[in-house]
């Protein structure tokens, strides 16, 4: 797969893998965003991962676009995108009320029961693609056609932390009280921020991620044992 190189600034290079988003495409950029950091060119500052292409900040007194492209394209051939899998995370979450106020809504949208909505998404394919929108807002695509649904018309306000929340084919695990037009189906006490700042986040881009159902109590026995620990 041939990409695009786009110059971002005078400190940064964008390469594309595709316009639309694949998972032919964000293997690249994983297998790429890997080989780079396994082997990190003169300049180069860090690389940030997203759906379909990788961004990659240098140091303008150190280097330039020109020769960063170079450095990229070295690290284009031979690519293995096979060998760019992650690492395996487990994600407890909870289904019962109050935690998952919109899965009679994703129920009745989809012409399922509540009870085939989270089968559906404990089922799910879940894999990293990228990180945005807030600190430690990790996108999972792999969300089962069967529960897609769109977002909201209008975002809700004052979504707490540890929210599961899905829209088409992503999910992702809310971090912070803020507003999000995604339909909430759960509520995780697995903790996203790890305290280490060489690894701030549970997950790292190209990670699986697998959901564990639980109840209402196991969810506050693990929320109390978080906040003691």
């Amino acid at each position: 797969m041939d990409p695009q190189f786009t110059p971002i600034a005078d400190h940064a290079l964008l390469v594309s893998f595709a316009q639309d988003i694949s998972d032919t495409a964000h293997a690249h950029v994983v297998a790429l965003d890997k080989a780079i950091g396994a082997d990190i060119p003169t300049g180069v500052i860090e690389t940030v991962p997203a759906l379909v292409n990788l961004l990659v900040s240098f140091d303008p007194v150190q280097t330039d676009h020109v020769t960063v492209q170079g450095h990229v394209r070295i690290r284009l051939k031979g690519l293995e995108t096979k060998a760019s899998a992650g690492v395996q995370r487990n994600v407890q979450v909870c289904y019962e009320p109050p935690f998952a106020p919109d899965l009679d809504a994703v129920a009745s949208a989809t012409g399922l029961t509540t009870e085939a909505v989270i089968n559906a998404h404990l089922a799910g394919d879940f894999q990293v693609l990228m990180y945005g929108f807030a600190p430690g807002y990790a996108y999972l695509s792999g969300v089962q056609k069967q529960i897609q649904v769109p977002r909201k018309p209008k975002p809700v306000r004052d979504v707490p932390a540890g929210s599961v929340i899905i829209a088409g084919a992503q999910c992702l695990i809310t971090t912070l009280t803020m507003p999000t037009g995604w339909s909430i189906i759960g509520g995780s006490p697995t903790p996203i921020f790890t305290g280490d700042p060489e690894h701030p986040f549970l997950f790292d881009v190209g990670d699986r991620v697998a959901f564990e159902r639980i109840d209402t109590a196991t969810y506050d026995r693990l929320d109390r044992d978080r906040d003691d620990g």
